[in-house]
């Protein structure tokens, strides 16, 4: 099946010109690497689903958080409602890594809790990629690349069966339960069965669709859809393919290797680790391996299974995990959103997972089979790598190199909007004229954010502007989800005027009642106020029709120039372009959230909020979930029992908004979890 693009928007402005760019880039003049510079507003996502329905090939959008990948999934699923538009991210709601320090002698035990809903649509992802569909588009984090179960052992226990097939209803079980699923009458869940004399109820685990086999002696009799609720067949097939209730799957013989060759490496480590005098270590490293593989035995699994994923993978010591990427057809597409900080964030990866993993090991928590379970090295990265589409509207010197000059410029606004007058001013007397800059933009009703070099300076700052009866707030990394994101939400509200920052007003953050930015200490070069932070920060004025940018400085560093020339040059482009087309710029009206409204209908049967369109109305606010939190007075504690219960509450809350993808929301309820559990 192709993509079947579905948008009541056709491109605009230079969109046209850069779809045909990158697909001509890609499918014409088979570049591997090409860059998207494409201004904040400009319809980067929209332009991307459009080189998608143009190239016709599975297509991985790799995002660098959970909550922008949440938004780009609704965005894809607008646009490709009659194809496989999937999701895989951590299924985490929370997790604690296992760790070992030992300056302080502290083992910290893993902690997590999965989310299955998260978990369904991983596997779903998995399947419908293995399932030979050309028309996917998986938007991820970069948990993609994490390892993951072997494709080849994914796809042998696949299960595909057809009416009048012969296939014995034991060996049929038998085979369901190589691929994990497990008989439950009770709990039918997803990854369960149902058995009921010759007729078999089933229960994917990467999806709601209830499927009925009825057998007739060794033949297959029937295949059914039916109904969660009443059971009764909604629906015939002729033919059903059943995949693995679980990544991580493997046959029995590999599962004896495995257990062998583990009793081999634990033998041969605690012989290593007595011979240099770490009688605590090998006494502690065989204890831990030794109950793991009983377990294993046992029921097939333990705790911190995925430290032996080596030996269950077949792979040899040393090797790179299998990942998502492995799924993936030899041909197909990588987007990189926002690439100036994902890319950083995927070289990043491997050293920080090596940095915890080699205390477990050297101090005999671990085999070294645990530093195999790990994401991907940047080159292994790199070889996996499809044809590229590098992202942002601030490329990294990486993406430009690797692009040698394909660079595809979006500048022009569908609303028209330009990018923002820049000034820069002395730093002498600076708080008096930002007090005066302030006052005028209340006087028009304008919104104002502040960016300093340092967390004191924001609360100082907020401090004395408070002092002159200046509605403002400070926000900073010590300020908690919970409290941010109410901020966040106030600030649109017009509850105050004045957003105080350091480096949190960038990438995802788009306010458009905010007409003027100001930014301290412009002239003090380094990551803060390099050309790139300095463009992004300037490109939080452009979505106001009045948006103006204020330096302060007492020179122009390189950084300053270029991104002053860089914006001067888009702004001089947009100009032109809206004179030539006689257009209007038009104001963003309201405010854009980026919580995420997976269950809110927009006009125009969108349900997400999309980049390009800017003029709709938005989905209304969803009402608070959580209850507020009983007072108590400071005389009365909250007893134990009060503690539990508010911990169960928000740990389901939390649970509950993870489902629904607003992973903003979920973060909210999992800091007031930690809230609660930090007064046992």
């Amino acid at each position: 099946m192709n993509f079947k693009l579905t948008s009541t928007y056709t491109p605009t402005g230079d969109q046209p010109e850069a779809i045909s760019s990158l697909v001509r880039s890609i499918r014409d003049d088979n570049s591997r690497h090409v860059t998207l510079l494409g201004v904040t507003g400009s319809g980067k996502t929209f332009t991307m689903a459009n080189v998608i329905n143009e190239l016709n090939r599975p297509t991985l959008v790799l995002s660098h958080n959970k909550t922008l990948a949440g938004q780009l999934y609704n965005e894809f699923k607008t646009f490709f409602p009659e194809n496989a538009v999937e999701f895989f991210v951590s299924y985490y709601d929370y997790y604690q890594p296992e760790a070992y320090l030992p300056q302080s002698d502290t083992y910290i035990e893993k902690d997590l809790a999965i989310n299955e809903e998260i978990e369904k649509l991983r596997l779903s992802t998995a399947s419908t990629l293995l399932s030979g569909r050309r028309d996917v588009v998986v938007v991820s984090s970069v948990s993609c690349l994490y390892g993951i179960g072997n494709p080849s052992d994914f796809h042998e226990n696949t299960i595909d069966i057809k009416v009048g097939q012969l296939f014995g209803r034991q060996r049929f079980l038998q085979k369901m339960t190589t691929a994990l699923y497990s008989r439950d009458e009770l709990d039918f869940k997803p990854g369960t069965f149902k058995v009921k004399g010759d007729t078999i109820d089933i229960h994917p685990a990467y999806s709601d669709t209830i499927y009925r086999v009825v057998f007739n002696g060794e033949r297959i009799e029937g295949i059914f859809i039916t109904d969660p609720r009443t059971s009764i067949r909604k629906e015939s097939l002729e033919s059903f393919t059943l995949y693995p209730a679980s990544n991580f799957v493997t046959s029995p013989e590999r599962l004896h290797n495995a257990i062998e060759e583990i009793q081999d490496d634990l033998f041969d480590r605690i012989e290593y680790f007595n011979s240099i005098g770490k009688s605590i270590e090998a006494g502690r490293l065989k204890s831990r391996v030794e109950y793991d593989l009983e377990m294993i035995k046992e029921v097939g699994y333990c705790s911190g299974i995925e430290n032996y994923s080596r030996y269950f993978d077949g792979r040899s010591a040393g090797s790179r995990p299998f990942c998502l990427l492995d799924y993936f057809p030899d041909d197909y597409l990588m987007i990189i959103d926002e690439s100036h900080v994902t890319v950083p964030q995927i070289r990043a990866m491997y050293g920080g997972d090596y940095a915890r993993k080699v205390n477990l090991v050297d101090y005999g928590f671990r085999l070294p089979s645990a530093m195999d379970n790990r994401p991907l090295k940047f080159d292994e990265f790199e070889r996996l790598q499809g044809q590229t589409v590098y992202a942002s509207a601030t490329p990294a010197d990486f993406e430009l190199a690797k692009s040698e000059g394909v660079v595809v410029e979006q500048i022009i606004r569908p609303t028209g909007l330009l990018d923002p007058v820049i000034e820069v001013k002395p730093t002498e007397n600076q708080i008096d004229d930002i007090l005066d800059r302030i006052r005028d933009a209340e006087s028009y009703g304008d919104s104002v954010l502040i960016t300093t070099l340092t967390k004191r300076m924001a609360e100082e700052l907020t401090k004395y502007l408070t002092r002159m009866d200046v509605k403002c707030r400070y926000i900073h990394s010590d300020v908690t989800t919970i409290d941010r994101l109410k901020l966040l939400d106030e600030f649109r509200d017009g509850v105050f005027n004045v957003l105080i920052g350091v480096n949190l007003l960038r990438e995802g953050l788009d306010l458009p009642q905010v007409a003027l930015v100001i930014i301290m200490d412009a002239d003090k070069e380094g990551f803060l106020r390099s050309h790139r932070s300095l463009t992004q920060t300037v490109g939080r004025a452009a979505r106001n029709l009045h948006g103006r940018v204020i330096m302060y400085a007492d020179t122009i560093t390189d950084s300053m120039r270029v991104t002053i020339d860089e914006t001067l040059r888009r702004r001089n482009i947009q100009e032109r372009y809206n004179r030539e087309h006689g257009i209007t710029p038009r104001q963003i009206k309201g405010a854009v959230s980026k919580a995420l409204f997976p269950d809110a209908k927009a006009k125009d049967n969108t349900d997400a909020i999309v980049e390009y369109d800017l003029s709709y109305s938005l989905p209304q606010r969803q009402a608070k979930v959580a209850e507020p939190t009983a007072s108590y007075s400071a005389t009365a504690p909250l007893t134990e029992q009060q503690l539990h219960e508010e911990i169960e509450k928000y740990k389901n809350l939390m649970t509950e908004a993870a489902k629904k993808l607003d992973f903003a929301k979920a973060a909210e309820y999992r800091d007031k979890m930690y809230e609660f559990q930090s007064k046992l």
